[in-house]
Formats: structure tokens, sequence, C-alpha cells
């Protein structure tokens, strides 16, 4: 909104052309994400707590959880107004690529809450039953594959790219949309697998989301994609904005669900932040990036695959309990030690990530 009436106003003082530069516009979206989360946080919570949506701790889990209970959940609502808002303040709305990851912020934000609101509303402990949950997020994933695959125009647009080796990149096809859509759905549900302690999944996100803003950037600037030898895609740099709207959105967030926390993120948040990552990154065709830079959302999933399969078959657990922060709960690992930790091993997955522009 902003950009488009700078480009207006252009016309009469050259001056207002500085609302054009991506740079500017991304890091102002990133202040505006971050002051519209603290200023409508404790409103948030408030009113959350006003209708009593408390969270339902799992009494099979590690016994300092117990607490938790009734403290606000779907806050996620927070982060996905920030992040709305912010960009179609200063994205540009004649962006396909902004308004195809609006859809499917939103999109897979819907099936969050409505999944929270039976959960912690209608008091059904199972929620949106799964069957439900997985055809709508395939809907929504297989949707916005299909748009991105139908409006390509180029060859770079639906290769695959492989990181450290330039010269790999196989043609998908059609197979670009299969992939797409296991990226997105996939990457949805890591993230809300991750979300099981207090600031474990929105720092990660965070981090993942300013390093894919990063290879947005990038790749929609020909001279800067020529030089580090990643593909030129032209638009996609307009995501760098809504990439910054996630960092600025998130943090102001983790400030009221840093442990111990005031608020939970609930399915509405992960499931939908996870699924927007999912999608910027087959935007900016970095899929296995993302998969490096987001290995902590990877190994709390495959924890859980592991854990369930290996117990079908043998009636034995690998882990004490998965996902896999609880496993280390219940090995005497303080709370705030496990994040931490965690947060420490995605800021090095996220620097291996942003190496492979270089090392090609």
């Amino acid at each position: 909104m902003i950009e488009l009436l700078g480009r207006y106003l252009a016309h009469y003082y050259h001056g207002f052309n500085i609302v054009q530069y991506l740079t500017l516009r991304t890091l102002l979206a990133s202040l505006t994400a971050l002051i519209l989360s603290l200023w409508l946080g404790p409103k948030m919570i408030a009113y959350l707590q006003c209708l009593q949506i408390g969270q339902s701790v799992r009494t099979d889990g590690p016994q300092t959880h117990l607490s938790k209970s009734g403290t606000p959940t779907m806050g996620g609502t927070l982060i996905i107004l920030s992040i709305v808002i912010t960009t179609l303040l200063w994205g540009d709305l004649a962006n396909l690529y902004v308004w195809l990851v609006l859809v499917a912020l939103c999109g897979f934000a819907t099936i969050g809450w409505v999944d929270d609101h039976r959960k912690v509303v209608l008091k059904n402990s199972k929620g949106l039953p799964a069957r439900y949950k997985y055809l709508w997020q395939s809907i929504l994933g297989f949707g916005v594959a299909i748009v991105l695959y139908c409006v390509a125009t180029e060859s770079v647009q639906t290769a695959l790219y492989v990181p450290f080796i330039k010269s790999v990149h196989p043609q998908l096809g059609i197979g670009f949309i299969i992939l797409s859509y296991f990226v997105i759905v996939g990457s949805s549900n890591a993230v809300n697998l991750t979300d099981g302690l207090d600031g474990l999944a929105i720092l990660p996100i965070v981090l993942v989301g300013g390093g894919l803003g990063v290879f947005a950037y990038l790749s929609g600037n020909s001279h800067f994609a020529a030089y580090l030898g990643i593909p030129y895609l032209p638009g996609v740099g307009e995501l760098a904005v809504f990439c910054g709207t996630i960092v600025g959105a998130g943090l102001g967030f983790l400030w009221f669900n840093t442990y111990p926390a005031q608020v939970f993120m609930g399915d509405v948040g992960a499931l939908s932040l996870g699924a927007a990552l999912g999608c910027v990154a087959v935007m900016v065709r970095q899929e296995i990036v993302l998969f490096i830079m987001g290995g902590l959302f990877v190994a709390e999933t495959l924890s859980v695959i592991l854990q369930v399969g290996y117990f079908k078959m043998t009636r034995r657990r690998i882990f004490r309990m998965a996902p896999l922060h609880h496993h280390f709960e219940l090995k005497g690992w303080a709370e705030p030690k496990v994040i931490v930790r965690f947060w420490i091993i995605t800021v090095i997955l996220v620097l291996c990530g942003l190496l492979t522009l270089k090392v090609r």
C-alpha cells in the first residue's frame, strides 16, 4: 500500500522514490511488525484470558509442564495479524508471490484456529480430526503448488537447485507440484511438532525466516544472482518484505512467549508459519536449504516418526518421549537449557544454509 502510494507521489516529488527501495521497506516492515505485535500483545493476552482460552497439558508428559495448564493459547493470531497488516502496508500489492504466501499463511492459520478452538473452547481433546486437517492442508498445499507451476515462464522456476553444486539443477516438470506440496505441508507440521516449549519454535522460525529473506532478496536481483550462481527469479525479491515481517512479528511474540510463557502460539500460529516458510523456500527454489536451516524442525519430526514406527514394530521406545525436546527434559535438562541449546543449534544451521550462497 505504502509502496504504491510512494510510486504515485514520486510523480510530484522525487524524494518519495525512497519507498521503492526493497531493503528500506524490508527493514521498516520488520520494525512495524515488531511494534505492532508488542502493542497488540497485552491486549490479545487479556482478551484470551477473558475468554478463558487456556492450554490443556498432557499428564503423561514432563511434570514441570503441569503448572502451565490454563496459560492462554491461540496467541499465534497475534503473529498472523502483525504479519498480514504489515505486509499489506509495506509490500508490493501487485506481486503475485506476496498474495500467494499470504493466502497460504491465512489458510493454514484457519485450519490451526479450528483445531485450537475445538480443543480449548469446545473441550474436544482430539481437536480437528487428522483426516480433515490433512485434507485441507493438502488442498492448500497443492493449490499453491499448482498456481506456481502454471505461472512459471522459465525453466529455473521449476528446477531443483542443489546447494554447494551450482551445476546440478534438474528439471522437475510435473514433479515440481509434488515436491512443493510436501515442502509446504511438511514444513507446516514440522513446526507444529516443535512448538512444545516456551519460545522453542518461534525463534527458529525468526532465524529461518530471516535466512530465507536473504535468499529472496538476492534471487530477485539479477546481478547478485549471477554473481552467486543462484537462480534469478524476477519478483521473488518482494518476499524479503514478507520475511521481514516474520522476523519482526516473531520477535514481538517472543517477548510474551519466552520462559515462563504468558501465551502460547497454538496450532493457529505453528501450522501457518511453518507453511509460510515452506512457501517462501519453494518460491526462491531453496527447498534443500530450508531442510538445512530448519534442521531442528526436521529432527523433531524424525524423532516422532522413529518413535512411533519403532514402537509399533517392537513395543519399545527409542526416546523417553517424543518429540525430541521432551526426551531431553525427561533426561533432566531444565526447560530453559533445552530451549537455548536448540536455539544455538538453529543459529549454526542457518549460518550453514547461508554458507551455500558462496560455496557452490
